[in-house]
Parts: C-alpha cells; structure tokens; sequence
C-alpha cells in the first residue's frame, strides 16, 4: 500500500537542514538498554554506519574498525531514541485556544510547528505522533524535514480531528463528519495529503455507521486511528469499531472506569491477534498529576527551553496567558480529577492493554521540552508500572504500534540509528530523563555533552 512507500521514503530517509550523518560511528562503553526489555548491556559497543545501526556487543566482544568516530558512552544510560505519542506541535503551552487559532494560525507552519519539532528532539524524542493541527501546516512540516530543511524527530501525523460537531474557531483544525460517505472522503484526503493516523474524537456521538466507516477506511489505507477515551461510552463504541489506541483517561471526576467498560477491554486484549494486535492506550497522565505542584512552584514555566524557536511575541504572549497559572479555566477540573488517576490505571493495567507514552504535549503549561521525561516519572515513581515496561512503552510499542518496528524501537543491528544517553542509572531514577546528554537521530548528533549541536540544527 501506498503507506509502506511513504513510511520508507519520507519517515525513516528523513534528515535535518545541513545535517548528514557521519560515515562511520562507534558509540563506546556505556550501558544499554536496547529496548527488547531484557537485561541491559554493560559496557556496549555501537557501530553505525550512515544512518543505520549495524553491530552491537561489547566493549570485549566487538572491536572498533579503523575509520570509526569514536564517542564515549562511558558512565552513561544509553537508549533507543523516545516516542512522544500524543504532541500537538500546534500548540505551544498558550491558555487561551480560541485566541491562539485567531492569531498564530498562520505562523503555524513557519514559526510554532518548526519550534515545537526542534524542543522535541533536543529532549531526546526522535519520533513523535503529532494528533491535531491543520492539514496544510501539517503537510507542509512533514514535507519539509522529510527534504532535510527543518530539525524535528521522525514525524507521524493525523492533520485534523474528525468529529461529530466542530464549534466556528476550531474549524482550522477540527472537521465534521456527517455521513459515512463525507467519513471516506475525508479520510480520504488525509492519506492522500500523506497523514498516517487518523484522530477520532466524540465517536459515541456519531451515527454508529458513520464512525465505523472512519475506521474502515482509514484501515483500508493502511492507517492507524487513535480516539479519544474522556467518555466510557467513546470507549464502548471505539471498541465496537475497532479503533487502534485509546488517548487520555478522562475528563470526569468519577473514581473509576465503569465495570462493564473494564469487562470490555479484557475481552478485547484476550483477543489480541484475531482483532488486529494489542491494544493500545495513551493515559496522558502526568500533567494532571503534576498540576498542583506547577501551582505551588510555577518555576519551570520561566525555563528557556520552551522558547527556542519562537518568536518573542510569542514569547511574550504565551507568558501573559499562564501568568496566574491556578486560575485558569481550562484546568478548573484537574484537582479533582487527579485522586482518580491511580485507580484508573491500576485498571487499565488489569485490563491488558499496552501503554504508550504521550503527554497531550503543547496544552496550556505543557511544553514539549518538558513533558515526556515527567510522564515516565510520574509512571514510575507514582502509578508504580515497572521502570522496563515505561522505558518499553516510550521507545519499543510505539515502534510497533505504528508498524515501524522493522526500523524503529530498539538499539540493534539493522535499525536506524535513533539513540540518547544520559549521565547515570535511568534504571534507579528515571528522572533524568530530564537532562538528556546524548541525541542521534539517524546517525546525526544533535545534542552531545548536554549542549545542542547548533551546526546540525
């Protein structure tokens, strides 16, 4: 299907303005942890060749030819690339969306999607699934990193949502559906506009025909749907249709996902090959959890991270919009929901489904730079999922959830060289995923020693 060609040709040959891989890389003497989740390789060995990784062992096993560039890894965690799996590169941390579409819509492709990429990658995540932005930008940023004009991670997106109602200032982003024929036609146009997910939200509003035939068409054309989980009855019908992967935990204050909804996702996963695969769900949890904590110390919303790139009237009004960061209308439900969240993942984890590590990363006081690292943590330290299945659902799933697992998700010969390191033990305290020393992306270091490498950005 057309997908495979343009997965190859403009995902995995994607390279960055000015940047080409060096010929031949060694990265020596650190600890990996290749993703496959068994036990880490100490004292690794890492050649690459181009973009492609092609022989991994030890610093006993696996000697470096000459005409290698060496890197040390010494002392260091070394890892596949990370996933974000829910960004919207649409938006930059703003509190106010209507006044946002207003006033930056057509900065979007020019201006505040290039500066989200580029944050993204500085933090370690070479592959990232963009869920929401208009198409045209979206088109046009795909496009230009797949020529090698912009720095961004690898790029997996969805252009518009589809729904069921789209209010007057969501229209640049947002589509309505109406009839099973308008669901193709649009679905259409994203695959042909070359998106490789479709975002479905509100589908237990929709005519049961009309969202079932979004999915059908979309899986037609070899594309993957993600829909939304605020409501148990999105859920209900999402599984009915059998989208791909469930984004968020909801937007309610009840304590826990009702039992026949539970019941549902078990005998979904207990299916897992007959209905297409492991389910997949995205909780986006960690800045609910984290709300509070802002609040208390809003510190980290005056980091420079989040401003590279941007303009600074952007700067400046994206600082105006969180200034009073308790007050804000959007998050007027977060201390109340936040009690929930350890409940509902307890579920889900009972339930079987296969986590992906996203952060709903552009939201109001969620900026790229800053938020994948806090959702393993909060995974790992708070919501107790082990520290190997949270490295495992930012780096393999993802990989495999996208059908890119052939050239994504682990650090092993015959992959594309996506790899980060980071000084000490993420194993012990995945927190300093924060700090990020070490990013490659096929075969390019964008980042060493903790300091970007400009001359490839």
């Amino acid at each position: 299907m057309r997908r495979v060609a343009a997965t190859a040709a403009a995902v995995f040959g994607l390279l960055t303005a000015g940047a080409e891989a060096q010929d031949k890389t060694a990265l020596v003497g650190g600890r990996l942890i290749d993703g496959f989740g068994h036990a880490p390789i100490q004292n690794s060995v890492i050649l690459i060749d181009g973009d492609t990784i092609t022989e991994v062992g030890t610093v006993d096993t696996l000697d470096v030819p000459p005409g290698y560039e060496v890197i040390s890894t010494e002392g260091m965690d070394v890892l596949p690339g990370l996933w974000e799996a829910h960004a919207h590169l649409q938006l930059t941390g703003h509190a106010d969306y209507p006044h946002w579409q207003a006033n930056y819509f057509d900065r979007f492709a020019d201006e505040i999607m290039p500066a989200s990429a580029v944050q993204l990658l500085l933090a370690g995540v070479t592959s990232t699934r963009d869920l929401g932005a208009p198409l045209e930008a979206s088109k046009s940023l795909k496009e230009r990193a797949a020529r090698g004009e912009i720095p961004a991670p690898r790029l997996f997106m969805s252009g518009p949502f589809l729904q069921a109602e789209v209010d007057d200032w969501e229209k640049g982003y947002r589509w309505a559906v109406t009839s099973a024929g308008d669901a193709r036609a649009k679905v259409r146009t994203l695959d042909e506009a070359g998106m490789d997910i479709v975002k479905l939200i509100d589908q237990d509003k929709m005519p049961k025909g009309v969202a079932a035939a979004i999915v059908d068409e979309a899986h037609k054309r070899g594309m993957k749907v993600v829909a939304h989980s605020h409501r148990p009855n999105e859920i209900r019908v999402g599984l009915e249709i059998g989208v791909d992967n469930f984004e968020h935990t909801g937007l309610t204050t009840a304590p826990e996902y009702p039992a026949d909804v539970i019941a549902a996702l078990r005998e979904r996963t207990a299916t897992g090959r007959i209905a297409g695969g492991p389910l997949y769900w995205t909780p986006t949890v960690e800045g609910l959890w984290n709300f509070d904590r802002t609040v208390a110390n809003p510190e980290k919303l005056d980091g420079e991270c989040w401003k590279r790139g941007l303009k600074p009237d952007t700067i400046a009004d994206i600082e105006q919009s969180i200034a009073e960061p308790g007050q804000l209308g959007y998050t007027r439900l977060t201390p109340l929901r936040k009690p929930t969240l350890k409940r509902k993942i307890e579920q889900l984890r009972e339930a079987g489904v296969v986590f992906l590590i996203g952060t709903d990363s552009g939201i109001p006081m969620k900026f790229h730079c800053q938020s994948t690292w806090n959702e393993m943590d909060v995974l790992v330290r708070v919501m107790g999922v082990p520290v190997m299945d949270v490295i495992r659902a930012a780096v393999y799933w993802p990989a495999v959830m996208m059908g890119v697992e052939d050239e994504l998700g682990t650090v092993s010969a015959g992959k594309k060289a996506d790899i980060i390191a980071v000084e000490g033990d993420v194993l012990e305290y995945i927190n300093l995923l924060q700090h990020v020393d070490f990013v490659m992306k096929g075969g390019v270091v964008y980042k060493r020693d903790g300091v970007p490498v400009e001359e490839n950005l």
